[in-house]
Parts: C-alpha cells; structure tokens; sequence
C-alpha cells in the first residue's frame, strides 16, 4: 500500500497544502518518512489524515466557485468502531462547507472495505449540502452494496456510469461535468 500514492496529475491546478481554505492547508509531508499506516501496511507520505485510524484521503481539487470538491480515499471505511464519517465531517467537510463548496465527488477505487453503523452523519452531511450533492465513484461492488444495505445510498449516489469514469485522463472540470450529468439525468 505504501506505493499507492494519491493522484498528482492535477498539482499545477490545485494543491490543498497551499489553500488557505483547505483543512490541510500549510501541511507539509515527507517523501522518505511513512508516518501513515492500516494496521500494519504503511502508506504513502502524500495521503492526508483527518483522525481515522484506517481511512485516509487527498483532497485533489477544489473549485470555490463552481462549489465542488474532488477527494480521493484510501483504505477501510469504518463507521461501527472508528466512526469515520463523523471525523470526516466534523474535521474537514464542515470546513469546506464554510469555505462554500457544497458538492463532492469521493473516488472510492482504494477503499477496501465499509463497516456501517447508523446513518445521522451522512443525512446530516447531505442536508447540509443544501442545494448541492455527494457523489461515490469508482467503488468497489462489495464496498458499494455494503453502503446501499445500510442505506446510505440514499445520501451518496453510487452506481450506473458513475461507477465506470475513466477520470485520470481528465481535468477536474471534466469530472464535475461527467458526475453533474449523471446526477441530472436521475434527477430528470
């Protein structure tokens, strides 16, 4: 795992370490030091930390004013022990939030797992988006059939062509616009 570096393709675009907006904001990593671990697989220096034990992510970009964020995880969602979704929220979404970005985009390929527990956090985070959306792409099937039999489906659009986007050949832009037009087409 500790090769499994988060995407950098989009750096000259955006960076969180130098937005003065982002919770990670003015953090500086280590190309040599592996500081992160899942039980006992190290991981690449570069993921960024909000207080799981066993879930990390990257924030890849964010556009203040189209109001959407893009972040990658990696590693196993855990609601039932570590209470994941609750960390994330309160220790970096309601930032993000408060910095006007109300539709996310999670890309899901490096979660291995999802362990649930009840789903407050994830209706408090989609009521909290307002006018905005959550969306789940490129999930694993096992991962994603564990979100829908706990429901949580029901605040993060999972499934059909989002599972399927062939995102890293594209800019940022291009994804929103992708994840926007399945959204729209449920929505219709």
């Amino acid at each position: 795992m500790h090769e499994i570096e988060p995407y950098y393709r989009w750096r000259d675009d955006y960076v969180a370490s130098e937005d003065e907006y982002s919770p990670f904001y003015a953090t500086q990593y280590s190309e040599f030091e592996f500081d992160k671990q899942i039980y006992n697989y190290l991981l690449h220096p570069q993921w960024d930390t909000f207080g799981s034990n066993t879930l990390y992510l990257k924030v890849i970009f964010a556009d203040y004013e189209r109001g959407y964020a893009i972040i990658e995880l990696i590693g196993e969602w855990n609601d039932a022990i570590n209470n994941d979704i609750m960390l994330m929220k309160r220790e970096m979404l309601e930032l993000m939030m408060d910095a006007g970005l109300n539709k996310f985009i999670l890309i899901g390929e490096n979660v291995l797992n999802f362990h649930s527990s009840d789903d407050c956090y994830y209706e408090e985070w989609f009521q909290d988006v307002e006018d905005g959306w959550i969306a789940g792409i490129n999930f694993r099937e096992h991962v994603i059939e564990e979100f829908k039999r706990n429901n949580i489906d029901y605040y993060i659009n999972f499934g059909g062509e989002l599972d399927e986007i062939s995102w890293r050949g594209l800019k940022p832009i291009q994804v929103f616009k992708k994840v926007e037009e399945q959204l729209t087409k449920r929505l219709n």
